[in-house]
């Protein structure tokens, strides 16, 4: 096998491809059979202390070791950290051991690189890394940033010659192997973090080509995707039932019907944050809630909300909000089991509710969308193809309203989880040679 791969190193799933024995690109599986990985690791706090360093789980195991109550510290979302100044700050993971957030993204790193290396069997020191549109919008400085501390991250994984790629444009090479005739196609790859457009030509005349960028018309995107919008399912249908904009009980010697403030709601958002759910389990801020039971009106939704803290319940509120998110864009209603919290605690997610929540974000998206076109000089009505990509390209409400804006392209769906990487895989090939 040639010595390079692909790799998708995508916020809540992972894949990697690399050149296949007879031909073309393979993605390879990376957990049994299983062709992506979650984005997750897991550290264990009952890691010997003689080891140097703590016992890591990636994937599956990681959420699975979480899910069945093991000591120790999930995190998920990693790519979101690039371009932050939580990057080189270390975090507790149990044990009284701590890491820096930039090793946790370079031991994930280090982990594809090691099963991709087991499956072809030989060393690979050359890699082609997809990356967004924007890590972070509106910030040249941030982005190139975000960009070089993840080029330090695959560097320190063990990889000595490095090319990124737009995963959009890796996208739209996935799908150009499936056309036979030149398509004007806008790209649309929606995942965990990011949604990323681009607006491209692909046909079979221009396959191989190593130098695509005549092709490429126009790329935008923004910051908005699938944990944005568990975060607002989340904030709008779970946490109310912890206090979350709800009013401050009346102080004493206050005058009858004097109005209150609302709780204060920086620890909801933190608590619907993937990468920040942890920090809410730090002591002092316990303390603090346990101190601020005299603040809320409601007693229920402060002891509710002192036991999502005091038994680390925060991921398990996300999972919830991501099923829900799920079930009422497929059935129009999803009810959501709270029993970890209260016995017998549940609500439910209206579609109208679900709609007004993600409005905002689903808003914006279409109109990173409309805005590609513009920036390509192309007019909505002359897209050609419309091609999906992404795991929350599976939420319906979000596929029809772009649509809509492009209506007389045709509807194209990649594998919402592996195109990225298919195409990373084609690019590789043509820039690094074939086997």
């Amino acid at each position: 096998m040639a010595g390079f791969v692909a790799i998708d190193f995508g916020t809540s799933n992972s894949a990697v491809a690399l050149p296949a024995a007879g031909g073309g690109v393979e993605l390879v599986p990376l957990e049994g059979a299983e062709r992506t990985m979650p984005t997750a690791v897991f550290y264990r706090a009952d890691t010997p202390p003689q080891r140097l360093e703590p016992e890591r789980l990636v994937g599956r195991a990681a959420i699975a070791a979480y899910v069945e109550g093991a000591e120790g510290r999930l995190m998920r979302s990693m790519k979101s950290l690039l371009g932050s100044s939580l990057l080189d700050q270390r975090t507790e993971v149990g044990g009284g051991r701590a890491v820096r957030y930039r090793d946790v993204v370079t031991g994930y790193l280090r982990e594809l690189k090691a099963r991709a290396e087991a499956h072809a069997g030989a060393p690979l020191s050359r890699v082609v890394l997809g990356r967004p549109v924007f890590f972070v919008d509106d910030d040249p400085a941030r982005d190139a940033q975000a960009q070089a501390a993840l080029e330090d991250a695959v560097r320190a994984a063990g990889f000595a010659e490095l090319q990124f790629q737009y995963e959009p444009i890796a996208a739209a090479l996935d799908h150009e192997a499936q056309v036979a005739s030149e398509r004007l196609v806008l790209v649309a790859d929606i995942g965990g973090g990011t949604s990323d457009f681009s607006l491209v030509r692909v046909g079979p005349a221009r396959r191989g080509r190593p130098d695509r960028r005549d092709d490429i018309l126009a790329s935008h995107g923004v910051h908005k995707a699938g944990t944005d919008f568990d975060r607002h399912v989340e904030l709008a249908a779970i946490l109310p039932l912890m206090g979350y904009r709800s009013h401050r009980a009346p102080r004493r010697g206050d005058p009858p019907g004097t109005p209150t403030a609302e709780l204060p709601s920086g620890i909801y958002f933190d608590l619907a944050t993937w990468h920040l759910i942890n920090t809410v389990y730090a002591p002092a801020r316990v303390a603090e809630l346990r101190g601020m039971k005299a603040w809320y009106a409601e007693p229920r939704h402060h002891a509710r909300l002192l036991t999502v803290l005091e038994e680390r319940l925060g991921h398990a509120l996300a999972a919830a909000a991501e099923a829900a998110k799920i079930e009422v864009a497929q059935r129009g209603l999803a009810p959501v089991d709270l029993g970890l919290v209260e016995p017998g605690l549940a609500t439910q997610l209206r579609e109208a509710d679900a709609a007004a929540a993600l409005e905002a974000d689903l808003a914006a998206i279409v109109a990173a969308a409309v805005e590609t076109a513009r920036l390509a000089g192309v007019a909505p009505g002359d897209v050609q193809d419309l091609y999906f990509t992404g795991g929350s390209t599976g939420l319906a409400p979000l596929v029809e309203r772009i649509a809509a804006a492009f209506p007389a392209a045709t509807r194209v769906r990649g594998d919402r989880f592996a195109s990225v990487a298919q195409g990373l895989g084609i690019h590789a090939q043509t820039v690094f040679g074939a086997m």
